[in-house]
């Protein structure tokens, strides 16, 4: 895979990257700098901090002591296309949105429903988006859990379990925190917001649901959690650069077709109700992920699954792009 700063338009933003041949494989990524098409080690020092979560925790008036370090101009720099850039953030929690762009859910729900229902698509589609306004007003955010070791960059493929033909892509906004977030109200929910990243939130439809004890319900650790799943980054751009996160475009292609192309103000649940929502019950920490929900146009809904050989280009306003690759089981370098 390869990684792209095209529609990157943040000053700076903060990267993990590797340098040399061996790039692509072992060792340890080193946390960089970029700015525009440039990119540098940052250690301690300049952080003002031991490491990332740490810096993080301060966002984000931590983001202007790398002000100065991304206009000096000297021979700690790189040619961003020299170095290969892996997951930006190494989070120790990951908060999921389900059912929360609201054209998204009317699609699926109208969809589910007219096999069996006599009514007309669009008295459906009707039906489904007074159910969906109705949950806006009355209802609350839908949060499920994923794995942090499901966490790559870009950098490394996408590898389809040979267990089922029915993994689908899922483009989202994901939120890093920054301030540590507990019990906070709508109000106050945006301060605790040090940056912005892309993630892909790859998901085997199949495996969802429960065959055997339908009663049971979503399967999300099956269905979500295998490795790699949740392609991230390339960048981690800081959160004074992204003016109005409620209305950024998204759009993912597969193979060149354009597959996803949404706003982010189409979200049933904006910003500060997720936050203040995730929040109530466990702490979200510096560093941790909180992804938005991924709008029309998954894989389900055009008919179309991943394959082998498949390349996805995710991209988000402001925040660059990322491209990811699959493979089969098996077929991986």
């Amino acid at each position: 895979m390869t990684s792209s700063s095209d529609g990157l338009t943040a000053p700076f933003a903060l990267v993990r990257f590797r340098t040399g041949d061996g790039a692509r494989g072992g060792g340890a990524p080193c946390l960089g700098l970029v700015a525009g098409d440039r990119v540098r080690e940052i250690g301690p020092d300049e952080l003002g901090a031991p490491d990332l979560n740490a810096f993080l925790a301060e966002a984000p008036g931590s983001w202007e002591r790398l002000r100065a370090a991304a206009e000096q101009a000297d021979a700690t720099w790189h040619p961003l296309a020299d170095v290969t850039l892996t997951a930006p953030v190494t989070p120790r929690q990951v908060l999921q949105t389900g059912a929360n762009y609201r054209t998204h859910v009317i699609d699926l729900v109208a969809a589910g429903r007219a096999k069996n229902d006599p009514r007309p698509i669009e008295e459906l589609r009707e039906w489904a988006a007074d159910m969906m306004d109705r949950r806006a007003r009355e209802g609350t955010p839908y949060f499920f859990i994923g794995l942090p070791a499901a966490v790559v960059g870009d950098d490394v493929d996408l590898v389809l379990p040979s267990y089922s033909e029915q993994h689908d892509w899922e483009l989202e906004l994901a939120v890093v925190i920054g301030r540590e977030a507990f019990r906070v109200d709508r109000e106050h929910a945006m301060e605790h917001v040090a940056g912005y990243t892309i993630v892909n939130d790859i998901t085997t439809r199949d495996l969802v649901f429960r065959e055997d004890m339908k009663e049971i319900g979503t399967d999300w650790y099956r269905g979500k959690n295998a490795p790699g799943f949740l392609p991230t980054g390339p960048f981690l751009v800081p959160a004074p650069f992204v003016a109005n996160p409620g209305a950024l475009h998204l759009e993912l292609t597969l193979n060149g077709e354009t597959m996803q192309d949404a706003t982010t103000d189409d979200l049933l649940f904006d910003l500060p109700a997720l936050i203040a929502g995730a929040s109530e019950n466990m702490p979200l920490l510096p560093g941790d992920l909180l992804l938005t929900g991924s709008p029309a146009g998954n894989g389900i809904v055009h008919g179309r699954m991943l394959r082998d050989g498949d390349v996805m280009v995710g991209a988000i306003e402001g925040l660059g792009a990322q491209t990811v690759r699959a493979v089969a089981e098996g077929s991986a370098a």
